[in-house]
């Protein structure tokens, strides 16, 4: 087979039309061997060549009449000694860490680890079994496409509801979508999918990762999987599982007629990237890329043992940001997903991973400057899952500007605030404000704070308001996975119910969360399948559990919960006091002497600083002033806005409030009451002063009649 020298970079294979280049980086490997597979079922090696070129640690060749749907994979020589960090062993086939298309899931065998797996204790000795048949193929993919005139919906971040969803877990059960299209790309890109996310009004899908990932060893032989996919090999490869037109380059072109789709309807896409570990885990684990090309470049070492990896994420490793390769490793991948497929933004699993330096998290880390400083990277959306497992990992509200955070303090507050937990108020009102506490010191805007009540990782919502203790026996590990902290939310009764009393108290809490949520300022995330009222049965942890579990019951919907969602987020687009560019002031308004927002008691008396700290009030009512609403800059959008009344109450009386004399006077109707499932249709006019009955835990929004 004809081969020439060809180029160090790009990194991976690239095809020109012509033929393939193929490069890849190892600083300490002594050989490198391409291996070429037959294009049937890819398990015949039909050409093995050995790269002579290396430049600047860069191992690469060009090969012409070589294209797309070429399966291959490296054998990468060099010592095998692991209290160095050293663990080559050419008898393992590696995917190569820049493949755009990876063939197939990984099939588990003893060949896969670089050590006789028979006795773990010994991975000091190297395993000389061949790994070719059990290991999945990277592919040579065309990566033309006609885009024609798409364009990122661009969505302004304080517009943005972001939507979290499973691809395959949202469509599996979708009667409108054709069995072969279910749980693929093209079945949440299907006109059923979209038609619901249009109508809902979300305006920002983050999917859960579709990185080409691995189901763990342990889960197979316990007859699960990895259903979330948090432990990805591919950086560059879609999944090929969610793929329902094949998987030797078919699935790159279902995904980008996927993003395509959203486009078209005005929806951005968001890719939840795990770069903080790889599959491949702590010093135990296989032998399938990133170990066997160049160990102690790809992963953080111990100092005292470089035979054991530090982990901070709790998987096993933690990439090694310390080192430039894995660095261009992230931003070459994340560059590849926004330049060839079209996507919006990312939310970073375990961010404050990937910012370490020597140990603690760094502001100022390699990470950030290398984000900070990219002109396309910079540009889209930017979300950070701030903590990880290591010491001092929290770091909620210490990422630099041009971040925003999932905001777990957001979902701790909210969620003790409406099950009447004492002291709370104080948060709540940072919390449902913009929690400027948290950001406002950086120079961040409200929008930086991504508010959420439930995500992928804990209970649906219906199940938050169902039990009080997590049922994860399907998980099989005698239910001690995922946290217990729930408490108190089921109004005593746990699971489904049949008391129609117990029912309707736990809708309503329901529609509090989502009314908090989507009338917070910040960016409110709703977790896909809450709308319609997804269960998992008490299960808070589903991580495994690829079944009627996890998976959208389409048949089961709570219409009238959605209707009640749309309606939330239809009148959260519709006024932009609760949406807000800029921080409350808290202080009186130039000319009016009103303040753009106060907190008021019961009695309608404002908040004094001594009844914030009095633990036994619950209760509150918070006043927006319409007209301070500055900083909104698109043409179409007015400056000002109706002002607002918002009437808490989380305890289990019906509580009496009275509005607010305030220095204009507001004459106010009732626009949302959480007590009733249905669209508000009283036309009661309440002037200040006057009396206004809150059901037990409810929340009620007023609005003032002209402006």
């Amino acid at each position: 087979m004809k081969c020439l020298s060809g180029e160090p970079y790009p990194l991976g294979a690239t095809w020109d039309g012509s033929g393939t280049n193929f490069a890849l980086f190892s600083e300490n490997a002594e050989k490198v061997e391409l291996c070429l597979f037959d294009d049937k079922e890819g398990n015949s090696e039909i050409a093995r060549l050995l790269l002579t070129e290396h430049t600047d640690q860069v191992w690469h060749v060009y090969i012409p009449d070589i294209g797309p749907k070429q399966r291959y994979g490296y054998r990468v020589y060099g010592p095998y000694d692991p209290e160095k960090g050293l663990r080559f062993n050419p008898a393992k086939l590696l995917l190569d860490p820049y493949a755009k298309a990876i063939d197939r899931p990984i099939q588990w065998s003893e060949t896969l680890f670089g050590y006789p797996l028979a006795d773990t204790a010994q991975d000091l000795k190297k395993d000389e079994r061949d790994s070719a048949q059990a290991m999945p193929k990277s592919v040579v993919i065309d990566q033309s496409f006609s885009w024609g005139n798409d364009v990122h919906p661009r969505i302004s971040w304080h517009d943005t509801i972001v939507y979290e969803v499973h691809v395959k877990g949202s469509t599996m059960r979708h009667p409108k979508i054709p069995a072969e299209l279910r749980g693929s790309y093209a079945g949440l890109s299907h006109p059923a999918m979209i038609d619901h996310f249009v109508s809902l009004g979300i305006t920002t899908i983050e999917l859960m990762p579709v990185h080409q990932f691995v189901n763990q060893k342990h889960l197979i032989d316990k007859g699960l999987v990895d259903y979330w996919g948090y432990n990805s090999i591919g950086f560059f490869a879609p999944d090929c599982r969610y793929s329902s037109s094949g998987t030797i380059g078919e699935q790159v072109t279902e995904f980008k007629q996927m993003v395509k789709a959203f486009h078209a309807a005005g929806i951005e896409v968001i890719l939840d990237v795990v770069y903080n570990h790889t599959a491949e885990g702590n010093q135990l684990g296989p032998t399938l890329c990133f170990r066997g090309i160049d160990n102690g470049a790809y992963y953080r070492l111990s100092k005292e043992n470089l035979r054991n990896y530090v982990d901070f994420t709790g998987t096993g490793n933690t990439l090694n940001m310390q080192h430039l390769r894995p660095i261009q490793l992230m931003m070459d991948s994340l560059r590849y997903w926004v330049q060839e497929m079209h996507v919006d933004g990312f939310r970073f699993d375990l961010a404050a991973a990937l910012a370490r330096g020597l140990y603690e998290v760094d502001r100022l880390s390699t990470f950030f400057d290398v984000i900070h400083q990219d002109p396309l990277i910079s540009q889209v959306k930017l979300i950070a899952e701030p903590w990880d497992v290591g010491p001092g990992g929290y770091m909620v509200g210490n990422f630099p500007p041009g971040w925003a955070e999932w905001n777990g303090k957001y979902r701790d507050t909210v969620r003790d605030y409406w099950r009447g937990v004492d002291q709370t108020l104080s948060d709540f009102a940072y919390r449902l404000s913009g929690s400027s506490d948290l950001y406002e010191h950086s120079g961040r805007r409200p929008y930086a704070s991504v508010n959420f009540i439930t995500a992928h990782d804990g209970f649906t919502l219906r199940d938050l308001v169902s039990y009080n203790e997590k049922h994860n026996e399907a998980n099989q590990e005698e239910n001690r996975d995922g946290e217990n902290n729930n408490r108190s939310y089921n109004f005593g009764v746990e699971g489904p119910s049949d008391d129609q009393h117990i029912t309707s108290m736990r809708d309503c809490q329901r529609r509090n969360f989502i009314a908090t949520l989507l009338l917070s300022q910040g960016v409110p995330m709703i977790l896909g399948g809450d709308e319609i009222g997804r269960t998992q049965c008490g299960n808070n942890n589903a991580y495994c559990q690829d079944n009627e579990i996890s998976w959208f019951n389409w048949d089961d919907v709570d219409e009238r919960l959605l209707a009640f969602t749309r309606d939330l987020i239809a009148f959260r687009k519709k006024h932009i006091a609760f949406r807000r560019m800029r921080w409350f002031q808290g202080r009186p308004l130039h000319g009016s002497g009103i303040k753009d927002i106060s907190w008021h008691k019961c009695d309608g008396q404002e908040m004094q600083e001594e009844n914030w700290h009095e633990g036994f009030i619950k209760c509150v009512a918070i006043f927006l002033h319409g007209k301070a609403v500055p900083g909104i800059t698109a043409r179409d959008e007015p400056l000002e806005d109706q002002s607002f009344y918002l009437l808490c109450n989380p305890t289990d009386t019906d509580i009496e409030f009275h509005i607010a004399s305030l220095q204009q006077v507001f004459h106010w109707i009732k626009v949302i009451d959480t007590h009733s499932p249905d669209r508000i249709q009283d036309e009661t006019v309440y002037n200040p002063g006057d009396a206004i009955a809150v059901c037990r835990h409810s929340f009620v929004v007023l609005m003032n009649l002209s402006q």
